[in-house]
């Protein structure tokens, strides 16, 4: 009997709040990049989506390379990254229904005051590196398989210089992953596996060149008790774009994937309401993100 009555208490309320027994399929999982959770933006933005349209978010931060994996093995519902290059490749191969294009910010080259290899003013990518390279000055790279590393080994191969097969081995969440890329030759190129604070940290440290996204300085050089010491030397290249980009995996691919919502979020995060509140968004009174959905 008492089973009886507890199984009808839980039918009745299941009825009353219909709500409740639904309130998991609302929720979505998404592997997005460091960088942009580390600004802030997602924080602004989800609890916006959620009161809109019910859907509650779970992220997943890490590099490119592994939230596009992510993806591939369909981990996620959503992926949210800035390697457009890769992002178009995922979808070419079937992983991803279609990329929209959501904001995007830009890269720029630190380094410190004294600025030992003489790039302060460049207003070319390519020069600068070439400088660094020919200075032997101290560059650190996140050699993390990041969609900042990615951006990277692009800056270099533009440059022209003589390049060679490096590898390094990197550790998420316990497990060991070997990533491989292009790198100059030298020991001034220092290849650390970290995320880009950490790598920003080391930088400074080091008194050394890096690449970085802006939103990641500003919160380094402006919203800590202890900032950075390092300047932006070089920037305002359009090889410096750092285009973000939103893709729903494919059901195709992946059938259990909740892509009704994940298509639902894409299309919200690329509204004039998900645009305005990235437009809007400011961390220590400078803007990150600037919409590319509607201008």
């Amino acid at each position: 009997m008492k089973r009886l009555i507890l199984a009808v208490s839980v039918v009745f309320l299941c009825l009353a709040l219909p709500g409740l027994a639904s309130s998991e399929d609302k929720v979505l999982k998404m592997s997005t990049t460091t960088s942009t959770q580390a600004s802030g933006l997602l924080d602004i933005l989800l609890p916006e989506l959620t009161k809109d349209t019910g859907i509650v978010v779970k992220v997943i931060a890490k590099g490119t390379g592994a939230a596009i994996r992510d993806g591939i093995d369909g981990n996620v519902d959503i992926i949210f990254v800035h390697a457009k290059g890769r992002e178009e490749k995922f979808v070419q191969e079937g992983f991803g229904t279609k990329r929209y294009p959501v904001m995007h910010n830009d890269f720029i080259i630190l380094g410190p005051a004294n600025d030992p290899a003489g790039i302060k003013g460049c207003s070319a990518a390519d020069e600068a590196l070439r400088k660094i390279a020919k200075a032997s000055a101290f560059f650190v790279s996140r050699g993390d398989d990041s969609g900042t590393h990615t951006k990277e080994q692009a800056l270099w191969k533009a440059s022209g210089l003589t390049l060679s097969q490096g590898s390094q081995t990197i550790v998420k969440k316990g497990k060991e992953k070997q990533v491989s890329f292009e790198k100059p030759a030298g020991d001034w190129y220092l290849s650390i596996g970290q995320g880009m604070g950490k790598a920003l940290t080391f930088a400074d440290e080091k008194q050394a060149y890096i690449l970085a996204d802006r939103g990641t300085y500003i919160k380094y050089k402006f919203g800590r008790d202890i900032p950075i010491a390092l300047d932006v030397l070089c920037e305002g290249d359009s090889a410096l774009a750092n285009p973000y980009g939103i893709i729903p995996v494919n059901p195709a691919k992946h059938p259990h994937v909740k892509y009704d919502l994940a298509e639902q979020f894409a299309l919200w995060i690329t509204s004039a309401r998900g645009q305005k509140l990235i437009n809007e968004y400011r961390l220590l009174g400078k803007q990150l993100f600037y919409p590319d959905a509607i201008n």
